[in-house]
């Protein structure tokens, strides 16, 4: 058997409960249907068209099940096709679907390379993936056969810098289970060196990477992987171009970025010379605390594909923050601070940006905006620059429809069962 299954079919990655189902739902990047808007389709997607979306690699379902019952909830006309090679993970997944009765959301039991057969698809989520193929660039071609022209994709693979210690152990546990092949005992030996670890390894050291310390699955695809490679920004960037796609974005863009980073001018401008691509890898390797790269890419062909900030009718929506909360914090202290696996980056925000905040509910147009603002269009371009340029860097600011669409079918049902 393929190490990659014989993992997966003794640990399905990660665990999951589907009781827990009943008491919250795992949401994250990618494929939130709002970064998707944002990065893929200029955040002006119809969201009353018909949507498919791939989850290619579903493992135990987190991905499927959010963009399942999002679109659910929002009244769009989705299907989320979960496609794996694990029957164990997918039996979890699909208990998962069942438990939050979602009509959405098709399983298939299949290679990667089989993906071609079951698009076109609108958008693919490949998490997790890539790095664990004997040839990734044969897998993202495949992808890239089953995405339709104009659709696009979520990625993410491991980054090696953040994993310190990872690595180190995969081979020295590689070389003392070589003659061992059943997986329960495999896991034992690792448990067993895990509970020995000296205090100074790199495993031991690093705070950020904690997957051993959740679990029997956990350990097992941490540091006992049948295959897998972390990727430096730069190489990853190779593979994409080399597949006839384009980034669209990164998530979390300011950490890509040395400025986030450096104070010394000459050293900036040292760096204002580099590639994109360079700077990306500069930012990476003198961060040190990347585990992994998530970004969104599409078709090279389709060109630009990002939401702009300055178009009218265009929805702004704070994403994976709370404005009330956001507002107050700008007022008070004119600092943003996000932090990363122990690094906190900062960008100055104008103070009195802060009501500003306050009103970008996620239903209001930039037009709408600007109406109550007592700006003419292009003052309130230039402070809603002001206020955008921070919160992109930080994956909380978006620009999509979905979020208003959605209110307006909950309206109504609402109106339909009065």
């Amino acid at each position: 058997m393929d190490p990659v299954d014989a993992q997966y079919a003794a640990y399905p990655y990660p665990e999951r409960d589907p009781a827990d189902e009943a008491k919250r739902l795992i949401t994250g990047s990618p494929s939130h249907p709002v970064e998707i808007d944002h990065f893929l389709f200029g955040g002006r997607r119809d969201w009353g068209q018909p949507f498919r979306a791939l989850i290619a690699g579903g493992g135990t379902g987190d991905a499927a099940i959010m963009l399942a019952q999002l679109t659910a909830s929002a009244g769009v006309p989705a299907e989320v096709v979960y496609l794996d090679r694990s029957p164990a993970s997918r039996r979890i997944a699909e208990a998962r679907a069942a438990a939050r009765r979602l009509g959405n959301l098709r399983f298939e039991t299949a290679d990667l390379a089989d993906a071609p057969g079951f698009g076109p698809f609108d958008y693919i989520d490949c998490c997790g993936v890539l790095h664990h193929l004997e040839r990734p660039e044969e897998g993202l071609a495949a992808l890239v056969e089953a995405l339709s022209p104009e659709g696009g994709m979520g990625l993410m693979v491991y980054a090696p810098h953040g994993r310190a210690g990872v690595y180190e152990m995969q081979g020295l546990l590689r070389d003392l289970l070589e003659e061992t092949a059943d997986p329960a005992e495999r896991l034992a030996v690792a448990e067993s060196a895990l509970a020995d670890l000296p205090p100074t390894h790199p495993l031991a050291r690093n705070p950020f990477v904690a997957d051993h310390k959740a679990g029997a699955a956990g350990v097992y695809d941490l540091l006992l992987s049948g295959r897998d490679r972390a990727y430096e920004i730069d190489a990853f960037l190779a593979l994409i171009e080399g597949a006839g796609l384009r980034l669209a974005g990164f998530v979390e863009p300011a950490r890509y970025d040395p400025d986030a980073y450096l104070r010394d001018p000459a050293l900036k401008a040292r760096l204002a010379k580099a590639s994109p691509a360079e700077r990306a890898l500069f930012a990476e390797r003198f961060a040190g605390n990347f585990k992994t790269h998530v970004l969104y890419v599409a078709p090279a062909a389709r060109g630009e594909t990002r939401a702009r900030p300055d178009k009218a009718d265009a929805i702004p929506v704070l994403h994976s923050v709370e404005r009330g909360a956001l507002a107050r914090s700008i007022a008070k202290t004119g600092r943003l601070r996000f932090s990363f696996d122990g690094l906190t980056i900062e960008r100055a925000v104008d103070r009195g940006l802060s009501p500003l905040v306050e009103r970008i509910d996620g239903r209001r147009s930039l037009s709408a905006l600007q109406a109550g603002s007592g700006l003419d269009w292009f003052q309130f371009q230039a402070a809603f620059g002001r206020l955008y340029a921070p919160l992109d860097g930080f994956n909380a600011l978006r620009f999509s429809g979905f979020a208003a669409q959605g209110r307006e079918r909950e309206r109504e049902r609402e109106r339909g069962r009065a």
